[in-house]
């Protein structure tokens, strides 16, 4: 049987061949000699293994024969009506980059007409110098030491800004695209050519078996996918580019997919960089790697727990996908739910736990409290303490991340207990008014025996500790920094310590729940075990750069509280955001259908659209303003964007998703949230106004080719 080895261009199949597409490829895996697959060679082709197939009597494939460890492989190129194709077939050729390792395809040209002469120069404008000449890229460098072709260089040195090479990037896909880009954004030489794994080809003498070595090499799966069987094949041809994600890895990705790590690892990066790729590629790999493995996929939102467990279904649903904690397989789920399994499974064995964490037991302990129990609390208890600190923002962020990690049950516990990194000074007569309010809180969830959502994670942490259980071997966090300090006690406890016990994707820039946190505090020592991605494979551009002046001039620290800093890049172009200005949310309205309507009309499906909104009064409102301009859209809160309306979403909710084409009503904040900022200590005020920008910037970042940015005046 031979193997089929499916490049990038010919994953982008039109949609009108799929099926035919699909049947011919199915059938070369099985027997190439099968009658009517017409697999032939081409004579005067620059290739003497290219070989063309029927797909249909207008289609055609291109492909390369390779014969090589003991079986018959083939390339897909790409498929093409009958002409085209047996004119690509006669000019391509499959060879090895002696410079690099890496397999590359060269097309022999037909004799070029001849070149206009040159324009003459505007001896008025100053010439600018191209963006490589800037940069100090040389060409013998780009040729002699990461192998470009030499047309591409020239063309690159040529280009005078970031959008020319950029251009040139998107013509070449693969490890020339994505080389060029790194260069773009001012890369070492020394840095490319570690992170691709570039080296020098060696020869065996079997050119079949080199170019075989070649497309085994980590680069070369930003281009060049072997398929394992017929599933993956269909789900190669049936994803499409939207879903090459599942398919082509850069090899720094590969890497942290692959590695073994001693202890806790951190891998962070922006919006759209990869992370929760490599995150569901590393599930499927500790899965394979050992299937009695208990491996647990998690985040902070349920929504986003779904999408995760969607991703890898849709990357191999041969995973096995566990339906419990504590099962072989992956048990995908937000981690407040994991908090509730291992609850449920303590039942009666969780007193010990609740008198440690609280000093107290609760009768219900599977109840969560209502999210308006801290308001309720602040309003009807008189105090002493400033407005700045009797707030619900300030006592509910207090109590998750001083009280209950540190355990603390009495006054005088929280007069001792050490609280770093709050922002706000506290003496000790503020302390006693802190904990007045504490102990009334905890007065009112004794009386309807529930935990709130921190206190139900510290008291799983707690049971699990203390009974030395640890129901995962493996547990990996999507989204990290949005977790709090008991979540994270909790999934300390819930893995214990060894190789590979925890793998955390996060990104400072999209924390928009809680509080900051510094996981070292908390158990979870990933001090020099910390990676970053920086290349955005989503958002073009022009998208990323607009998003990126949002976070501009905020101060950001990861999880090991360093400096987190930018210098993403996009390895797409496209066209820049259109900002439109409205004075009332009637225009505001008016604006969204009007673009809304422009996409439909040109072309666009309905669920390739989507609005994104601050709140759900926006949602409902855009909603109406469609039905009433005869436009099918639906409001989405916890359900999953429907494929026949168009999305609205509020910005919370559009985390995790990703939409070609969005318009974002960037809202000015309301008089009664301005008021409840006014009440808050500098400190506290200071972050929520860092999470409002990083919800812009999370919404800004879901639109992968145009953006709309709709703002009141």
């Amino acid at each position: 049987m031979p193997t089929i080895i499916m490049g990038k261009l010919a994953s982008k199949i039109d949609g009108s061949v799929r099926a035919k597409a699909m049947t011919f490829l199915q059938k070369l895996g099985v027997d190439d000699a099968t009658p009517g697959l017409h697999v032939e060679p081409i004579q005067h082709s620059a290739d003497p293994r290219v070989r063309t197939g029927r797909v249909d009597e207008f289609w055609r494939a291109v492909m390369f024969r390779l014969d090589g460890d003991g079986e018959t492989h083939y390339v897909i190129h790409g498929i093409w009506p009958h002409d085209d194709a047996i004119a690509i077939a006669r000019r391509v050729r499959l060879k090895v980059n002696p410079i690099n390792g890496l397999p590359q395809i060269e097309e022999i040209e037909p004799t070029p007409a001849p070149t206009p002469p040159p324009a003459r120069a505007d001896k008025t404008t100053k010439p600018v110098e191209p963006l490589f000449a800037r940069l100090g890229h040389e060409r013998a460098d780009l040729v002699e030491r990461l192998g470009l072709p030499e047309d591409v260089v020239s063309q690159a040195l040529a280009a005078s800004n970031e959008d020319g090479i950029l251009d040139l990037a998107q013509r070449h896909e693969g490890w020339t695209g994505t080389i060029l880009v790194d260069l773009a954004a001012g890369d070492d030489i020394d840095v490319i050519v570690q992170r691709m794994e570039l080296e020098k080809a060696s020869s065996s003498g079997d050119d079949d078996a080199d170019v075989l070595q070649s497309l085994k090499r980590p680069a070369a799966a930003l281009q060049y996918a072997f398929i394992d069987d017929q599933e993956e094949l269909r789900r190669v041809i049936e994803g499409g580019d939207f879903g090459a994600w599942r398919i082509f890895l850069h090899p720094e990705q590969r890497r942290y997919v692959d590695r073994s790590y001693s202890g806790p690892f951190r891998l962070s990066g922006g919006a759209g960089t990869g992370k929760t790729v490599v995150l569901v590629h590393r599930a499927r790999a500790l899965a394979r790697r050992n299937p009695d493995a208990r491996i647990i996929l998690t985040t902070f939102t349920t929504n986003l727990a779904e999408a995760l467990g969607d991703s890898l279904s849709q990357l191999d649903p041969r995973v096995p996908q566990a339906k419990a904690l504590g099962q072989p397989g992956v048990h995908t789920a937000g981690v407040d739910a994991l908090a509730s399994a291992v609850l449920r499974t303590a039942g009666r064995g969780l007193a010990p736990a609740m008198r440690q964490v609280l000093g107290e037991e609760r009768s219900t302990p599977l109840a969560r409290t209502a999210p308006t129990r801290w308001r309720e609390v602040v309003e009807s208890t008189g105090t002493m303490l400033p407005w700045e600190l009797a707030n619900e923002t300030f006592l509910a962020s207090e109590y998750a991340h001083v009280v209950l990690p540190n355990k603390v049950y009495d006054e005088v516990g929280y007069l001792r207990v050490r609280r770093p990194g709050r922002g706000v000074a506290l003496d000790r007569a503020k302390r006693r008014a802190v904990w007045a309010l504490v102990e009334a809180y905890r007065a009112r969830c004794r009386a309807d025996g529930s935990l709130d959502f921190a206190e139900a994670a510290a008291v799983a942490a707690a049971h699990l500790a203390a009974s030395d259980t640890h129901p995962a071997d493996h547990v990996l966090v999507d989204e990290g920094q949005d977790l709090s300090p008991t979540h994270w006690l909790l999934l300390r406890a819930v893995v214990g310590e060894h190789s590979d016990d925890l793998f955390v994707a996060e990104d400072s820039h999209q924390r928009i729940y809680g509080t900051r946190v510094v996981l070292g505090r908390y158990g979870v020592a990933i001090v020099g075990r910390s990676q970053r991605l920086t290349l955005n494979y989503r958002t073009t551009a022009q998208n990323l750069h607009y998003a990126m002046t949002i976070l501009a001039g905020g101060q950001y620290a990861d999880l090991q509280d360093e400096p987190e800093s930018t210098g993403y890049r996009s390895a797409r172009t496209g066209p820049a955001p259109v900002i439109e200005i409205v004075e009332s949310l009637a225009e505001e309205a008016a604006v969204i259908v009007r673009h809304v309507r422009t996409w439909l009309d040109a072309g666009d499906p309905l669920e390739n659209v989507a609005v994104l909104v601050p709140d759900r009064y926006h949602r409902d409102r855009v909603v109406t303003a469609f039905t009433d301009a005869g436009i099918d859209a639906r409001a989405v809160d916890r359900d999953r964007p429907p494929a026949d309306r168009v999305p609205v979403l509020t910005m919370h909710r559009a985390k995790g998703t990703e939409f070609p084409k969005v318009v974002l009503v960037a809202g000015k904040p309301s008089p009664a949230e301005m008021e409840r900022l006014a009440m808050l200590d500098p400190a506290e005020r200071a972050d929520t106004q860092l999470r409002g920008r990083s919800l812009t910037y999370v919404a800004a970042t879901r639109a992968r080719d145009q953006l709309v940015v709709v703002q009141r005046s």
